[in-house]
């Protein structure tokens, strides 16, 4: 095994951990509620997210350990994301991480609730990072609603179900995707870092760049594999995008320019984060994993 894939599920151990013991069920009346919290969280998924947060702060100078409650919060809120994208009023989607979507493993009232949940934990977590500084607190707060909200992740998504059927430029589609994933990812490496408690301005602007680069490839990468990779793989319905008529990176520049195009967001990416050295060397591995990946 290479050392970054040990790295890879090392990270994904530690978040998995973290997060189960975040959901446990307080008392019996919530027991439905909080088994689709977990049902919808625990059951996979690659964990890019809290992995960019987890390097950033190392790439910060502090420990992954740091990064829990922001790590924690990305992947809550990008697992709440998800319960929503999936429901029939949205995508209608039946599979997710190769199992059944929420709602279908339960009822569309109790995923929304178990939406909704997830999104609050996200916050109550940040609340209580256990941070020297209650102003990096707030500021992590701050960041990630507004990564989350109108003017980042649902924004995007909402852009992106009205664009069904339309034919975007590529200027277009960068702007709907930089919304709806890629201002969650940025949050995650920018949270992370901030969580370390030593990085300056000049630092957490260059990590900016460095996640809107990853951000951008990772959904390049997406829709290619919409294409190229098949249902068991994906853990999801292969083809999903093509058969809405989603706009997507292969349908306007064509597979080979859409793999061109990942290549240089994640040289981009490489190029942002040079001045950190050796501590940035995991956010470059999972620079090139973004673009590798087969899932």
């Amino acid at each position: 095994m290479s050392d970054f894939q040990q790295y890879l599920e090392s990270c994904q151990q530690r978040i998995n951990a973290f997060l189960s013991s975040q959901l446990d069920t307080p008392q019996p009346r919530l027991d439905r509620l909080y088994s689709a919290m977990r049902y919808s969280v625990v059951i996979g998924g690659k964990r890019m997210r809290p992995l960019l947060a987890y390097a950033s702060c190392e790439a910060a100078g502090g420990k992954p350990g740091q990064a829990d409650h922001a790590a924690g919060a990305v992947e809550l809120i990008h697992a709440y994301s998800l319960i929503h994208d999936d429901l029939p009023a949205m995508d209608n989607d039946d599979l997710r991480r190769g199992q059944p979507t929420c709602h279908r493993a339960f009822d569309e009232a109790t995923a929304i609730l178990a939406g909704d949940g997830l999104q609050a934990l996200a916050f109550e977590l940040l609340a209580s990072a256990p941070l020297s500084q209650a102003e990096t607190r707030l500021r992590m707060v701050q960041l990630l609603g507004h990564a989350a909200g109108p003017q980042g992740m649902v924004g995007g998504q909402a852009i992106d179900l009205g664009a069904v059927g339309e034919k975007l430029d590529q200027a277009t589609l960068e702007s709907m995707h930089r919304h709806k994933t890629g201002a969650l990812i940025r949050a995650s490496v920018q949270l992370g870092a901030l969580a370390s408690e030593r990085i300056n301005p000049a630092q957490l602007a260059a990590l900016g760049r460095y996640a809107d680069s990853v951000g951008l490839a990772f959904q390049v990468q997406d829709d290619i594999l919409d294409i190229e990779s098949d249902t068991s793989v994906l853990g999801k319905q292969q083809g999903a995008d093509l058969a809405r008529d989603k706009p997507t990176y292969p349908a306007l520049l064509g597979l080979d320019g859409a793999h061109r195009l990942a290549a240089e967001l994640r040289d981009q990416a490489l190029t942002a984060v040079a001045e950190f050295g050796p501590a940035a060397e995991r956010l470059r591995q999972l620079a090139d994993y973004t673009v590798q990946r087969r899932f």
